[in-house]
């Protein structure tokens, strides 16, 4: 089964900043460390700056990303943060790339 994950948030839930941060970096160090990944991690909005230089959890994402996952940032929200030189791991791709991710998955999860 195709499993996507869409962050659109800089961390995880609706939470004050510091929490959404801990809960994210929880998450994906224990994704990582999981037998079961997903098959595409797609980034954007406030999500792109997950990505990005600074991030607590771009040493996690480049483990999966290591591990074939296969990790897809917006363009179009990195160009409007001003975050393109910023980007540390991941594909930086359009929305037609988003759109057909989410397609062709059998399950998406929205973070």
């Amino acid at each position: 089964m195709k499993t996507v994950l869409l962050f659109t948030r800089n961390g995880l839930g609706e939470a004050p900043e510091g929490l959404q941060q801990t809960l994210v970096v929880k998450y994906l160090s224990l994704l990582a460390q999981s037998e079961d990944k997903p098959s595409k991690i797609l980034f954007y909005a406030d999500g792109v700056k997950l990505v990005c230089e600074g991030s607590l959890v771009v040493n996690w994402l480049k483990l999966l990303e290591e591990d074939g996952v296969e990790l897809v940032v917006c363009s179009t929200c990195l160009e409007y943060f001003g975050l393109m030189d910023e980007v540390r791991v991941g594909k930086v791709g359009g929305m037609p790339g988003i759109l057909a991710a989410l397609q062709e998955s059998d399950k998406v999860v929205s973070l």
